[in-house]
């Protein structure tokens, strides 16, 4: 029994498949004057680009060389044009689709495009988002709808939970759709445990990492697992992006970055499982926080190995604002001694007034003053940056 989804989908396809489209008689998108009658298929399709589309001669031949285009009337190519610009397709948009993929004026645009528009209609797409979808990124035309497209939809469906979802993510990423990759990662987090939130999020905010080869991939997964990264958590999810976007060389770099302020390779490791987004900091704003926190403040960087979330915060909306009361009520000695030193820094704006501003109350309207003059002073350097 077919899920009303998949029910919905194929019925799609019976009619998607046997599609009965009605051509209106549009004068030539192009007019054909070529520069040679040559029975040569290469020579031909060469100058039907030259002619057509204003190619170079080279870009032309260089075209139909790679892409094995070969034609020996305009029969063919003219009813592709003719197609494309009755789906609302304007010149520019045809000239950067075929430069992109020439194969396109070789084929049935009845059989291999027009079932992928209804497709794409049929989920909700608007017929200008696929124009610009396609004219954009003409290779979403190349996979079969019944053995690609359609089951790739299927698969991102169930992470993305809606039609709309689906569509936005596609048109994001195209590559979502082209890449044989994609659907081959995703069955592959599901067999390591990674639960469904991890992987949904991996489609909305960095789908690129799905299209890694699947051994690399995988390779990755099991360093994750084996350095006690849990697949159910969320900061399964996040390592992984860090693993994978971060290349070996900046990896080294960052590492290096830390160990100049004086952690050691094991202070690295530590911080990176407790909160793997440090290693997605940039350099720059590691060296920011830790020059403050050591050349400014005066506090040993090694604490923030604990609590690696403060390098996640703005240094200056939260952080200076933040130090400015917490120097204050540590010289006043209000402050335990063996109180942590990053707490202050990833609570929220709440939690910070009410355990290091309000709870001292013969201080607090000072500690108050401080506090807000510093987010002022950042706001300021915000609103001058803007004008600059």
């Amino acid at each position: 029994m077919l899920s009303s989804h998949r029910h919905r989908t194929f019925l799609y396809l019976n009619k998607a498949l046997n599609p009965n489209p009605i051509f209106h008689n549009y004068p030539s998108l192009f007019s054909p004057h070529f520069c040679t009658n040559t029975s040569d298929s290469t020579s031909f399709a060469v100058s039907y680009l030259i002619n057509n589309f204003g190619f170079t001669p080279q870009s032309a031949s260089k075209l139909c060389s790679t892409y094995n285009v070969r034609f020996k009337t305009t029969q063919k190519p003219d009813y592709v044009l003719k197609f494309f610009r009755n789906q609302g397709l304007v010149d520019s948009q045809i000239r950067n689709m075929i430069s992109k993929a020439p194969w396109l004026l070789t084929c049935n645009p009845s059989k291999r495009v027009l079932p992928k528009f209804q497709f794409l209609l049929s989920k909700g797409a608007s017929n200008s988002d696929i124009v610009n979808l396609v004219s954009k990124n003409p290779l979403v035309l190349s996979p079969s709808l019944e053995n690609h497209i359609v089951p790739t939809y299927e698969l991102l469906y169930r992470f993305l939970k809606s039609d709309k979802n689906v569509i936005a993510s596609t048109f994001g990423n195209p590559t979502l759709f082209t890449h044989h990759m994609v659907s081959r990662n995703i069955k592959l987090l599901i067999e390591n445990g990674v639960i469904d939130s991890n992987i949904s999020n991996l489609i909305r905010i960095q789908s690129t990492v799905l299209c890694r080869n699947d051994n690399e991939f995988l390779n990755v997964v099991k360093e994750l697992k084996d350095l006690g990264f849990n697949p159910t958590k969320s900061l399964f999810y996040v390592a992984l992006l860090a693993k994978i976007t971060v290349t070996k060389t900046r990896w080294e770099e960052k590492v290096d970055t830390f160990k100049k302020w004086g952690w050691s390779d094991e202070d690295v490791l530590e911080a990176f499982k407790k909160q793997p987004q440090c290693m997605l900091t940039s350099i720059d704003k590691i060296n920011s926080v830790m020059s403050f926190w050591v050349n400014q403040l005066g506090w040993d960087a090694r604490a923030i190995v604990k609590l690696p979330r403060v390098f996640g915060s703005s240094l200056e909306r939260r952080i200076i604002p933040r130090a400015a009361v917490v120097q204050y009520i540590l010289t006043k000695g209000l402050l335990k001694k063996n109180a942590s030193l990053t707490n202050p820094f990833i609570v929220s704006d709440k939690v910070f007034l009410e355990r290091y501003v309000n709870r001292y109350k013969e201080e607090s309207s000072y500690l108050l003053k401080l506090y807000k003059e510093n987010l002022d002073l950042a706001h300021a350097r915000d609103e001058t940056d803007t004008m600059s």
